[in-house]
């Protein structure tokens, strides 16, 4: 049961990003689970299960995915079925190399960015605990093999990075004060204190 208590206008659009393994898919379902969020875009071929993991859950943009990471908000858009049934989170891996170009589109947008940062070694392992090259979606045909994996893990970390130190970002743990205080929604299905020891959050808004 969910108590919401909404002190802030939420943007239209939430980009969101971080590595394979990083456990992002399962923080962007615990937020889709707020009634703020529209999971309009979810279907079942946009769908991967994998034992008792979270999985995925709606569409992935990306390097040879159905939609590509490109900021064209109108191509965007198609990917919900009803786009203003709330925020939208737009995941892609790709954002990490692109965090430049998103963060001058949100300028003019009004939306936001959300940052998960997860060191690359636990992010490698746990993506193929996950399924590997066997996750049938998102594709990640692109990665090539497990040392494409790494070396594209490790690219998309350090991008993040530098991106979060140019901007002073404060890295946190998700809990359930931190959902509060940047999205202005208490959720109590979200533990009270962090869930993940080596995982990091942040958001920057326009």
């Amino acid at each position: 049961m969910n108590t919401l208590s909404t002190i802030m206008n939420l943007p239209k659009r939430l980009f969101f990003t971080g590595v394979p393994g990083s456990r992002w898919s399962g923080i962007a379902q615990i937020l889709e689970a707020l009634p703020e969020f529209n999971c309009t875009d979810r279907t079942p071929e946009r769908t991967y299960e994998h034992h008792s993991y979270t999985g995925h859950l709606g569409a992935y943009f990306g390097r040879g995915m159905e939609f590509p990471a490109e900021l064209d908000l109108t191509m965007i858009d198609r990917a919900w079925a009803d786009p203003a049934a709330g925020t939208q989170i737009v995941k892609s891996h790709d954002w990490a190399y692109k965090l430049n170009d998103v963060h001058d589109l949100v300028h003019s947008t009004g939306d936001w960015i959300m940052l998960v940062y997860r060191p690359d070694l636990v992010s490698q392992a746990w993506w193929h605990e996950a399924g590997g090259f066997q996750i049938k979606y998102p594709n990640y045909d692109v990665y090539t093999d497990y040392a494409g994996m790494l070396s594209e893990i490790m690219a998309q970390n350090k991008a993040i990075l530098k991106f979060g130190s140019k901007h002073r970002l404060t890295w946190q743990y998700f809990d359930r004060s931190w959902v509060a205080e940047t999205f202005g929604l208490e959720y109590e299905n979200i533990p009270e204190t962090r869930v993940w020891e080596d995982i990091l959050v942040t958001v920057i808004k326009p």
